[in-house]
Parts: structure tokens; C-alpha cells; sequence
């Protein structure tokens, strides 16, 4: 019964955050609306939707290249800090 409780609060939280988005475009709270779905609703449905608006986000407001270099940067650390193959 709690499991279901949750993902009714993840499913209510989801709902403000898409408007958030689309109706208001209020794009931070948006965000961190879907991240604190994310943090607090780990296993509900709506924690892949989170992803993917927030991707949508991130692509709406940042752009291209800047992303390749983030992406680029973020590979080459994780890569240093790994040591030697």
C-alpha cells in the first residue's frame, strides 16, 4: 500500500513539473521538480519520464557543441580517475 502511495505522490509530482514545463515554461522549477521525483521516487514510473524531460530540457537550453564538450570532458575524468586499463 505504501509502494502505491508514493508513486501517486511521484504521479501528482510529475503532472506539476510537466506543467511546470509546458504550460508556464518555468524551466528551473520544472527541473528541479523532475530531480527531486527522481531523488525521492526511486523505483516509480515516473522517474524515467524525469529523464527524458529533463533531456529535453538540457537540449532546449544548451547547446550542441557545448554539449559534446561537456560530454567530452565528463568521459575523459571519469577515465583519469579510473587509472590505467
Amino acid at each position: 500500500m505504501a509502494n502505491n502511495a508514493r508513486k501517486t505522490d511521484a504521479g501528482k509530482q510529475y503532472a506539476a513539473a510537466h506543467a511546470l514545463h509546458y504550460a508556464t515554461k518555468d524551466l528551473r522549477k520544472a527541473l528541479e521538480l523532475y530531480r527531486e521525483i527522481i531523488a525521492e521516487h526511486p523505483s516509480s514510473p515516473e522517474v524515467g519520464y524525469s529523464h527524458a524531460q529533463i533531456q529535453n530540457i538540457v537540449k532546449s537550453v544548451v547547446p550542441n557543441q557545448e554539449l559534446l564538450d561537456i560530454q567530452a570532458d565528463l568521459a575523459l575524468a571519469n577515465i583519469a580517475s579510473a587509472g590505467p586499463a
